[in-house]
C-alpha cells in the first residue's frame, strides 16, 4: 500500500514535467523573435515547424509507454527494440512530412516564403533522424530511473517489514528469556526462604504488567522504563546476601517521556548480576541510567566472575539481542563500550543512546 502511494506521488511529479518540459519546447520559439518581423509570416513558419516537436512527442511517448516497457524491461529483447524504433522513426518522419502538406494546404502562400525557404529532404531527413534517436535514448533514460525509483521503493519497503518481523521477533523472544530467569531466580528462593519468595512474586507480577502493556510498542516513555528497571533491580536483591555491594543511580525524572525501545538495557542488568555475584555470594555491582539533552546513558559495571556450571539461568542470547535492536532501532545513533578492565576483575558496560537529530 505503501509503495503504492509513493508511486502514484511520483507519477503525479512526472506528469507535470512532462507537461512543462513539452510546453516550454513547443511556445518558445514565439518567445524568440525580431519585434520587426511580420507577425503572419512568423505564424506560418511557426506552423510549418511545429510539426516536428509533434513528432519528437510521438516517437517519446511510443517509446517511453510502449517499446521499452515491451522490450527492454520485460524481455530484454534488443533485436525487437531496434526493429520496432526503425518503424517508430519512419513514422516520425512521415508524421513531419504530413505536417508540412497540411500546413501548405491551409495557408498556401507559406511555401512561398523566402525568409525559411524548404531545404533539401535528405539533409532534413539526417538531422531529424539523429534527433529522433537521442529522443528515443531520453525515452529509455527517463523509463528506465522510474523503474529503478519503483525498485528501490519496493526494497525499501520490504526491507523496513524485514525490520518490523525481526524486532517483533526478538520481542517475542525476550519475554519468555527474560520470564525464565526470573523464575530460575525465584525458584532458587523457594528452597531457603519462602518469604523472599513470595515477595519476588509480587514483584514480578509489576514488571509482567509492564511487559504486557509495554513492550509490545516500539517505544516506551523513559520514565516507566525506569520505574521497570528499579522493580527488576529490587527483585534481584531479593535473591543475594548483604555481602552484594549494589549501587544505583537512575537519574530520570518522573515526567521524562524521551522515547526509548522498551526492555534495551535489562539484558545489561541481567548480566551484572549473573556474573558479578561469586559462588561465596559477595560481589559489586554498579547500574546507572540517566538522560542529558536527549541524549541516553546505561551503564552498568560489576565485579567479574565465570559463570558457574551448575548456573541454568538465561541462555546468553540477551546480549545478543540488545546488540541487534541497537543496530535496527538505532542506526548511526548508538555507541557501546564494554568489556573487562585490565586486571580482568570488573566488566563493564556503556550505552550511550544520542538524540535523534530534527
Amino acid at each position: 500500500m505503501a509503495t503504492t502511494l509513493q508511486d502514484n506521488k511520483h507519477k503525479s511529479r512526472y506528469l507535470v514535467l512532462h507537461v512543462l518540459c513539452w510546453a516550454v519546447l513547443i511556445v518558445a520559439p514565439l518567445l524568440f523573435h525580431n519585434s520587426g518581423d511580420d507577425w503572419a509570416a512568423m505564424l506560418r513558419r511557426y506552423c510549418r515547424w511545429l510539426g516536428n516537436p509533434l513528432a519528437y512527442i510521438l516517437v517519446f511517448y511510443l517509446n517511453y509507454l510502449w517499446i521499452v516497457p515491451r522490450f527492454l524491461l520485460k524481455k530484454k529483447d534488443w533485436k525487437m527494440f531496434l526493429l520496432a524504433n526503425m518503424l517508430v522513426i519512419a513514422l516520425g518522419l512521415l508524421a513531419i512530412d504530413l505536417w508540412h502538406w497540411m500546413a501548405v494546404s491551409v495557408w498556401p502562400d507559406m511555401s512561398s516564403d523566402t525568409r525559411l525557404p524548404r531545404r533539401p529532404r535528405a539533409p532534413r531527413y539526417f538531422w531529424a533522424t539523429t534527433t529522433f534517436i537521442l529522443i528515443i535514448a531520453l525515452a529509455v533514460a527517463v523509463r528506465m530511473l522510474q523503474r529503478w525509483q519503483h525498485i528501490e521503493n519496493v526494497r525499501r519497503e520490504a526491507e523496513a517489514a524485514r525490520t518490523e518481523a525481526e524486532l517483533s521477533n526478538m520481542r517475542n523472544q525476550l519475554n519468555p528469556h527474560f520470564l525464565l530467569n526470573t523464575l530460575n531466580n525465584i525458584y532458587a528462593l523457594i528452597a531457603f526462604d519462602q518469604e523472599k519468595a513470595q515477595m519476588a512474586v509480587s514483584e514480578l507480577s509489576k514488571l509482567l504488567r509492564h511487559m504486557l502493556y509495554e513492550n509490545n510498542q516500539d517505544f516506551v516513555p523513559l520514565n516507566k522504563e525506569a520505574d521497570f528497571m528499579r522493580n527488576y533491580i529490587e527483585l534481584m536483591k531479593i535473591r543475594v546476601t548483604d555481602n552484594v555491594k549494589i549501587a544505583t543511580d537512575i537519574s530520570v525524572g518522573p515526567n521524562d517521556t524521551t522515547p526509548v525501545a522498551p526492555l534495551i538495557f535489562i539484558s545489561l542488568i541481567e548480566n551484572a548480576f549473573k556474573h558479578g555475584i561469586s559462588s561465596q555470594g559477595s560481589g559489586e555491582i554498579a547500574i546507572s541510567l540517566s538522560q542529558v539533552d536527549g541524549d541516553i546513558t546505561c551503564e552498568t559495571r560489576n565485579t567479574c566472575y565465570p559463570k558457574r556450571g551448575n548456573d541454568k539461568s538465561g541462555s546468553g542470547i540477551g546480549l545478543e539481542q540488545v546488540s541487534r535492536r541497537l543496530e535496527l532501532m538505532y542506526p548511526d545513533r548508538y555507541t557501546w563500550e564494554r568489556g573487562k578492565s585490565a586486571d580482568g576483575k570488573e566488566y563493564y558496560s556503556k550505552i550511550i543512546i544520542k538524540k535523534e537529530k530534527s
